[in-house]
């Protein structure tokens, strides 16, 4: 991911080829908070591990990429597996060297400055990130899944496009915005494909791709593998945030509620009961 001067797109890309080659030439804004604690931990390298580390990181879901795309570009063809993880990147990586890669970090809110309308819209995707990472390693941990770690990742990586899209077409994002409220029951990537001339989900896998982003967390992040039940973890906790962004009323979620039961063969009373664990506003 390679520094470069910032423009606006102001219309859409021809081809997906294009969005890719777009997205992988963009140096990508972490969240404030995460770059002044990032230079915080700098000025104390001594002090800090991998694990204390990992948890500023995976907070913010643009920095998470950006640290596993960039391991991934550093990985060594000695070693058998990649790291899925933040905290395995940052143990291969080791702390000076995480910090001789990342100098100070540009900011979404700076990044956002004067556009009050376009850093509110992926403040709720981030926001929306946050709890289907939360609701995504819940289930995985019900399921008792080795790979919840991965899990709780995939859930917070679902959107990044979206993220990055809000980022480097604010209107353009906006446009899509507006076609889903204008049209209710409109489907997010119907919405997208009018705008854009692409689902944001194929983006998404595109860029994994070409960032040579860990396989298993690829494959958990695409909704099209829907059979799978990691994919399922993650596809469900996604939808329910997404359903629940606003209110736990909306219709969607009694069908969100019998899914989630079914993956995790629990009643409809249990299941309420894990999600009023997992969510604080439940």
């Amino acid at each position: 991911m390679t520094a470069a001067p910032h423009e606006p797109l102001m219309r859409p890309l021809p081809s997906m080829a294009a969005w890719t080659r777009h997205f992988q030439g963009v140096e990508i804004p972490v969240l404030a908070a995460t770059a002044e604690q990032l230079e915080f931990w700098r000025a104390n390298e001594d002090a800090v591990d991998a694990h204390s580390l990992a948890e500023v990181i995976v907070k913010d879901p643009l920095m998470t990429l950006k640290v596993l795309a960039f391991a991934s570009s550093q990985r060594s063809s000695r070693l058998l597996a990649d790291a899925e993880t933040v905290t395995a990147a940052l143990v291969l990586m080791g702390i000076t060297p995480f910090f001789a890669a990342f100098g100070a970090q540009p900011t979404l809110e700076e990044r956002m400055m004067g556009r009050p309308d376009a850093l509110a819209g992926i403040q709720r995707v981030l926001r929306r990130a946050e709890r289907a990472s939360r609701f995504a390693l819940g289930f995985a941990v019900h399921r008792t899944d080795p790979d919840a770690a991965v899990i709780h990742s995939a859930a917070l990586l679902h959107d990044f496009a979206e993220m990055l899209l809000w980022c480097e077409a604010p209107d353009l994002a906006l446009d899509v915005a507006r076609q889903l409220m204008a049209r209710p029951g409109t489907r997010s990537a119907a919405a997208q494909r009018a705008v854009l001339g692409i689902e944001l989900g194929d983006l998404e896998q595109s860029l994994m791709k070409a960032w040579h982003l860990p396989e298993l967390l690829a494959h958990i992040t695409d909704d099209k593998k829907v059979h799978d039940p990691q994919v399922r973890c993650v596809m469900l906790a996604v939808r329910l945030a997404r359903h629940t962004a606003d209110s736990w009323q909306n219709p969607a979620v009694p069908d969100d509620l019998k899914e989630i039961g079914d993956l995790l063969n629990l009643s409809q009373a249990h299941t309420q009961r894990l999600l009023a664990e997992l969510d604080r506003d439940y």
